[in-house]
């Protein structure tokens, strides 16, 4: 099976990176644009605000499935409108409706009734003035990937079933995903908390302004929607701030960057049974008489991964030449491999509820009233609780002020993650190297197969220095703008940048690890014909010799061996060579590695 966007965005000029590479004017400008394949164009998503999971956001970015909201949803959406309207009307004062936004937050917008003929022409026109000047928000260089886009898109349209979107803007989201209309969006303009000026970018293609891409070719965004049979909208009421305060461009980012970080570590684990294949390794490390002393479920599911990869292989077969400890490198790949899944489990867990949950300010809330919680029933609270009315067809609500879109604890998760990874990464680079040595091999390739040119090179210590690099943490930082009323920055499309390339420049040096541990895997072959190395290494090994097979001559080649190898790693799913479900909660005690150890610690049946 084959995955068809592979990562390739790390230094190099385009949406996740801040500087051309020849510097000056290159720094803004438009890049290669990269549209989706839409292979999942018949399937259709159902947005419910709850449980959006990143294989759904996958399929809708990347492969262009449709999306429609639950009826639920959407009843929900159309209740806080409601009860925004009613709001105004009852006089209680709202955030970005009524009142200003920032440090305008005091200033009267309008009184009374929005639906009134004095006031909707008025909000009417402002709305339509602020979507049209979003056309010119934020910074270049351009998003040069629709699937980027496409993501923060689903995204906002799930969380804004908690909002209160006029029905109107609403629909306008799903159609332009739906009719494959995606904005053109540049990249920088945002502090990481807020992505105000990709989503006003968004805003500006709804209203006609601006340029978009339908069906991956870039023309006027009012002929896109020409062309796809749509209507430029009218936004009203609090649409400018129902559409653009939200967190949405890192979050769909940043679910990306999950999607493929699992498909990383997959891969390590696959070509890591690989390498022990190739070093006629010792699995003891792997072994329940190891792992029941560290009873720990992602290090204990991890080696029970790779021993189960290598079932059936020669290195449980006895060997008088194999010795008796590998290098630390291989010996604690499972460790560092296992910890970087814990890590990756924890930043899948931050994205689904940044995903599933309302980062939008102001909070608006259908149903609650005083008598649900003491301290709605405060004088304070009580200023912004909305009695009911026509416009919210008698229902009752609170409307507040909150900071939901500081997007934590997503961020935090981000760089725990790329720390991880580059520890593990660490453990890849120097296994690549240990192969070098016959303290390790105990057998030189040379002496086995002596007409085949072998050399690893010295990119994989370049890669790891790239990696390396990655794994500062961002400095917090806070500016006091806006009247000193936004006072702190997030710095999450810094850190998911970090987070994406990373994972695309461990899938570059995974190639170099999978390219040496299959040339070794032809060693051991040729020294005994007769050995196996389990169905999953076998299976990758085969394919990548379908594509990459050795040669005596390397210098009639037109393209490296390296570099084949890691488009391989970049365009396969390890999925297809194997596959396991992740671990389940943390006190389950059902999971194998468990099970295996309760024996021995007596607290399991005998």
């Amino acid at each position: 099976m084959q995955v068809n966007h592979p990562l390739r965005h790390y230094l190099a000029l385009g949406a996740f990176t801040l500087i051309g590479a020849g510097g000056g004017s290159l720094a803004i400008a438009a890049s290669v644009y990269t549209p989706i394949t839409p292979t999942k164009a018949d399937r259709t998503i159902t947005l419910t605000g709850h449980d959006l999971t990143i294989e759904q956001i996958i399929e809708v970015a990347r492969y262009g499935a449709k999306v429609e909201v639950s009826p639920e949803a959407r009843q929900r959406q159309a209740d806080n409108y409601g009860l925004l309207l009613e709001a105004a009307a009852e006089g209680v004062a709202v955030y970005w409706f009524n009142r200003g936004a920032g440090d305008q937050r005091e200033t009267v917008m309008f009184d009374g009734d929005p639906t009134s003929p004095s006031n909707k022409p008025k909000i009417e026109q402002r709305q339509l003035r602020g979507f049209r000047s979003g056309a010119l928000w934020g910074f270049g260089p351009e998003v040069e990937d629709e699937e980027i886009v496409r993501a923060m898109m689903v995204v906002r349209a799930n969380a804004m079933t908690f909002n209160a979107p006029s029905p109107q803007l609403a629909q306008m989201l799903l159609d332009l995903l739906n009719k494959r209309i995606s904005p053109v969006v540049l990249a920088r303009g945002t502090l990481g908390e807020g992505d105000l000026a990709q989503l006003a970018n968004v805003a500006a293609t709804m209203v006609g302004a601006g340029d978009a891409y339908y069906q991956g070719v870039r023309m006027p965004a009012a002929k896109a929607l020409a062309q796809a049979g749509l209507k430029p909208i009218q936004p009203f009421a609090a649409d400018d701030n129902a559409l653009t305060s939200s967190d949405a461009y890192a979050t769909g980012a940043a679910a990306l960057v999950v999607n493929d970080a699992r498909r990383a570590l997959e891969w390590a684990d696959l070509i890591y049974a690989m390498d022990l294949s190739g070093m006629n390794s010792s699995i003891t490390p792997l072994s329940l008489v190891v792992q029941c002393d560290r009873p720990n479920k992602w290090l204990n599911w991890d080696a029970g991964r790779v021993l189960d990869m290598l079932k059936g292989s020669y290195l449980f077969d006895a060997d008088p030449a194999r010795i008796i400890q590998d290098p630390e490198s291989l010996r604690a790949s499972s460790i560092r491999q296992g910890s970087a899944w814990e890590e990756w489990s924890a930043l899948n867990d931050a994205v689904l509820f940044q995903a599933n949950s309302s980062d939008h300010n102001p909070a608006v809330h259908v149903g609650l009233g005083p008598e649900d919680s003491w301290e709605l029933a405060t004088p304070q609270m009580l200023k912004f609780f909305v009695k009911g009315g026509p416009l919210s067809h008698g229902q009752h609500g609170y409307i507040v002020s909150n900071a939901n879109w500081d997007p934590y604890p997503m961020a935090n998760k981000l760089e725990n993650f790329v720390i991880a990874l580059a520890n593990m990464d660490i453990a890849v680079m120097l296994r690549i190297d240990r192969f070098t040595s016959p303290f390790f091999t105990v057998v030189k390739s040379s002496d086995v197969l002596p007409d085949i040119v072998h050399w690893g090179g010295y990119t994989p210590v370049e890669l790891q220095q790239e990696i390396q690099s990655l794994t500062s943490p961002v400095a917090p930082f806070g500016a006091a703008i806006v009247g000193t009323v936004e006072d702190l920055q997030a710095q999450t499309l810094i850190k998911v940048q970090h987070a994406r390339q990373a994972v695309s420049i461990t899938l570059d040096l995974l190639g170099h690890d999978l390219l040496e541990a299959s040339f070794w895997m032809d060693v051991r072959q040729a020294q005994n014909p007769r050995r196996s190395f389990g169905s999953a290494p076998t299976a990758v090994w085969s394919a990548l010799r379908k594509e990459v097979p050795l040669k005596s001559d390397p210098g009639r080649a037109t393209r490296s061996d390296a570099m084949l190898a890691a488009s391989f790693v970049h365009t396969n799913d390890p999925a297809a060579f194997y596959s396991t479900g992740l671990p389940r909660g943390a006190n389950d005690k059902t999971a194998p590695a468990a099970d295996r150890c309760a024996i021995v610690h007596g607290t399991g049946a005998h």
